[in-house]
């Protein structure tokens, strides 16, 4: 998910999606609940400084480095991916822009875990922010915005579910700023945040998994040198902390998470100390049927989706590309390009909106274009080796009680990502 200075209060949390770099669709606008009443009891994030310290002034963080320790870390990537069925995102949380309560959702809890496992997932991405907890003149991350997350992520793997923890949108310090004339500072930045995040979480074993970056904003082959410095730093940082992070399997994301940037612009993993222990991700939001929401000049909104579920009556807000046999070349490209080289690749985005807009039976057969979308596309990404998670809001799970609001969806899901 991305989110823009203008912080928008748009209502695609009651739509159950947020946004995110998809792959032949426009950048999606911002995508900022409206406030609740909820008061969080997680540190409140600093007042950033007007200006980011040039690189070189952030001290050292790796002052306690320690020897590599391979307990608990003996799946390559490729063993791990394959234990991983269905992924779960606790999306607008810890990575919202005022405090992990700040976009309406309450405080994770140990009992959302559980529900997501009783549910059928097994694994979480938690989309974290860091810049707003952190100093800004030397890069220290507030150490009770640390222990938060480390509990988070221990709620996690006690519960024997996988934990994919990032550096999200963050304010776009990296994100909007894959640019030579940036490049120095952010790498400082980089650098200093994950060998605090590392440091912090060094002692969980491979349940645990680092992930770069969220969607890196990209629109050249030019900028992706730049890109490649910062996941270089990524992983050099993380396992120069040692002990377990020696070996921790890290997710490295491709230009924008577009899975056709990637196609035309990736050019190599970055190089580690460690053999099979990287991962790629992409993210999927074809952009008129699962986001966009206004018709434009240049092409309408799509209500309705999949061969079967074609309007008899709104003709122009059927599709006119983005269906099942464009799926289905997407995630086979992924699976050509890494997942048949011994790289596996996670989709660590995807969802469709609810247009809530619509009334009778044009609701009833969105409705059923969206469950169908939905296990299509998972299943799609399974059958090519492609590690779905899906992007919540907290629409799935009503995480005030941990009850599933949308049973149809959670099954969508489950039976997508089955065998």
């Amino acid at each position: 998910m991305k989110l823009s200075s203008a912080f928008l209060l748009i209502g695609i949390l009651s739509l159950n999606v947020g946004c995110g770099g998809g792959s032949a669709s426009p950048t999606p606008g911002p995508t900022t609940p409206a406030p609740t009443t909820s008061v969080a009891t997680t540190p409140t994030p600093a007042t950033p400084a007007p200006t980011t310290p040039a690189a070189g002034l952030y001290p050292d963080y790796n002052q306690n480095p320690i020897a590599p320790d391979a307990t608990g870390m003996g799946s390559t990537a490729v063993q791990l991916a394959s234990q991983i069925r269905l992924g779960f995102n606790i999306g607008n949380t810890m990575e919202a822009i005022g405090g992990e309560t700040a976009w309406g959702n309450p405080l994770i809890t140990q009992e959302l875990i559980k529900a997501a496992k009783a549910d059928g997932f097994n694994a979480i991405r938690l989309p974290v922010a860091w810049d707003q907890y952190a100093n800004q003149q030397t890069a220290k991350i507030d150490q009770a915005w640390l222990d938060r997350v480390k509990l988070v992520v221990k709620y996690c793997v006690d519960n024997q579910m996988y934990v994919l923890v990032n550096i999200h949108w963050d304010g776009g310090w990296l994100e909007r700023n894959v640019v030579p004339d940036k490049q120095v500072a952010v790498n400082a930045k980089q650098k200093a945040f994950w060998t605090q995040i590392a440091t912090q979480l060094r002692d969980f074993d491979e349940h645990l998994m680092f992930a770069s970056a969220n969607e890196p904003s990209i629109d050249t082959a030019t900028q992706m040198p730049v890109l490649m410095s910062y996941h270089q730093t990524f992983v050099n940082a993380v396992r120069a902390t040692g002990g377990k992070n020696a070996y921790r399997t890290l997710v490295i994301q491709g230009p924008q998470t577009d899975i056709d940037k990637t196609m035309q612009m990736w050019t190599g993993m970055p190089t580690d100390t460690v053999s099979n222990k990287l991962m790629a991700e992409v993210h999927f939001y074809p952009w008129n049927f699962t986001l966009m929401d206004k018709d434009e000049v240049w092409g309408n909104q799509f209500y309705y989706w999949g061969k079967d579920n074609h309007s008899t009556t709104d003709t122009a807000h059927n599709p006119t590309w983005g269906e099942e046999a464009y799926v289905d070349q997407q995630f086979l490209l992924m699976k050509q390009k890494f997942v048949d080289k011994g790289i596996p690749v996670v989709l660590g985005e995807y969802a469709a909106m609810l247009r809530t807009n619509l009334t009778g039976d044009a609701l009833a057969l969105h409705k059923k274009s969206r469950i169908y979308y939905i296990q299509y596309t998972t299943h799609a990404a399974v059958a090519n080796g492609v590690i779905p998670f899906y992007w919540d809001v907290g629409g799935l799970i009503d995480r005030s009680n941990n009850t599933v609001l949308d049973p149809n969806l959670l099954d969508a899901l489950v039976k997508g990502a089955a065998p």
